[in-house]
């Protein structure tokens, strides 16, 4: 295995651009960014096309999805560069910065209950393209997810949102009937006909969304009786060290309040956070409770 030549004022400066080295080479892997895991076909054709021309030809998916191409020599670096612009594509994703967005698929996906894709659309402009010149403590991932099902783990992220849907019971017209569909519905089991009345045990209910609309009754009806929202998570990562992000404790009805929140977490991280540390460890030194009042009043 050849040695990097490269200058470590080089390979710093490239590595600042999404171009990370390929261990004992002067070759690197550019970090395409697909700002939510969605590419287009053309994208994806420019893509394969790039790794065969410029690198080895392979296409590596990262967790945080977006596309590595190993193989590629310093030198193809800024050509590399032009030839994915065309279709719109750019290199970056590193450094102490806010990092590009994970969502999942939330938007098509049967148990999605918001616009995922929207909503993560929306924060990498405003947050990683937006704030793409401040300088945080560390880096800083956030996560969209589209329901409690927390596929792509948004409570493992620095700032985490999950989709909520948060029942309405009537009690009056419930019937209180022996074979319950909100409670056969419900599958965290907090749905229960007690004293024959549905009850949910809100401390316990997760705001899946799937007894709304159950029952014959209309007891929760669809529409206004299921409340969308957005349950934001604040602190975590995963690594070597693993935290696992606490919840707000309000559940934020307005998509603007809630990106507000998450530019009030950056900037608190930017202002309180100690250099090398993680937003879990600031959280864990001033203490949740003393955040939350900065993030929400």
């Amino acid at each position: 295995m050849s040695a990097l030549t490269v200058s470590k004022e080089d390979e710093k400066r490239v590595k600042g651009m999404g171009f990370l080295n390929n261990r004992g080479t002067d070759l690197f892997s550019a970090r395409v960014l697909t700002i939510n895991g969605k590419v287009t076909a053309a994208q994806h054709r420019c893509m394969a096309e790039a790794a065969e021309k410029f690198g080895s030809g392979e296409l590596l998916y990262t967790t945080r999805l977006s596309v590595e191409i190993p193989g590629i020599p310093y030198e193809k670096i800024d050509e590399f560069r032009e030839f994915i612009a065309k279709e719109n594509l750019v290199t970056g994703g590193t450094g102490a910065k806010v990092r590009p967005v994970v969502s999942c698929k939330g938007t098509t996906c049967q148990y999605g209950l918001l616009d995922s894709y929207a909503i993560s659309e929306e924060i990498y402009k405003r947050f990683y393209e937006g704030y793409r010149d401040i300088v945080l403590p560390h880096k800083f991932k956030i996560a969209v997810g589209g329901c409690p099902n927390n596929c792509v783990k948004p409570n493992l992220n620095d700032v985490g949102i999950i989709g909520q849907r948060i029942p309405k019971v009537n009690t009056d017209i419930c019937k209180g009937c022996k074979k319950c569909a909100i409670e056969a519905a419900c599958p965290n089991k907090v749905a229960k006909v007690v004293d024959g009345k549905i009850t949910i045990d809100e401390t316990k209910c997760r705001h899946c969304g799937r007894c709304v609309g159950k029952c014959p009754f209309h007891t929760i009806e669809d529409g206004e009786d299921g409340t969308y929202g957005y349950k934001i998570y604040v602190g975590g990562r995963w690594g070597k060290k693993v935290s696992k992000g606490r919840a707000l404790s309000k559940i934020f009805t307005s998509r603007e309040e809630a990106l507000d929140v998450v530019e009030k977490a950056i900037l608190f991280f930017r202002d309180h956070g100690n250099k090398g540390e993680r937003f879990a460890e600031t959280i864990e030194r001033i203490g949740f409770e003393n955040v939350e009042k900065e993030l929400i009043g």
